[in-house]
């Protein structure tokens, strides 16, 4: 496993005041936790917020791109480009991170729970 980028380690030190966040080297990209929620990636040096019904409209508004996980494909994931003046602005990280976040945290109550490994 690769150590961690040095963008992914300004993201994690940033971030910090949402909580412990923690990050996960996945697919050539990372997945960023908060108390062990996912809700950012980062991928080729972007950084993709976690969008759902709740705050879709505003990555939408802004006409942010969604996360694609193949460039020849159409498919996309609920994870929308961070808007750039977050990294301008301290306040305006945490909103837009802490509603990924919440985002992350209603994804992960519809999903069903894991069933234990049998041997």
């Amino acid at each position: 496993m690769p150590s961690t980028s040095p963008y992914v380690e300004f993201l994690k030190e940033q971030l910090s005041p949402l909580g412990e966040i923690t990050a996960r080297f996945m697919f050539g990209g990372y997945a960023l936790y908060c108390n062990g929620v996912i809700f950012a990636l980062v991928a080729d040096k972007a950084l993709y917020l976690k969008a759902d019904n709740e705050n879709r409209f505003r990555f939408s508004e802004r006409r942010l791109r969604a996360f694609k996980p193949f460039p020849d494909r159409d498919e996309v994931m609920s994870y929308y480009e961070a808007p750039p003046e977050i990294f301008e602005d301290p306040d305006t990280m945490k909103d837009w991170c802490a509603a990924s976040v919440e985002a992350g945290k209603r994804g992960a109550q519809k999903k069903p729970p894991k069933k234990p490994k049998t041997r």
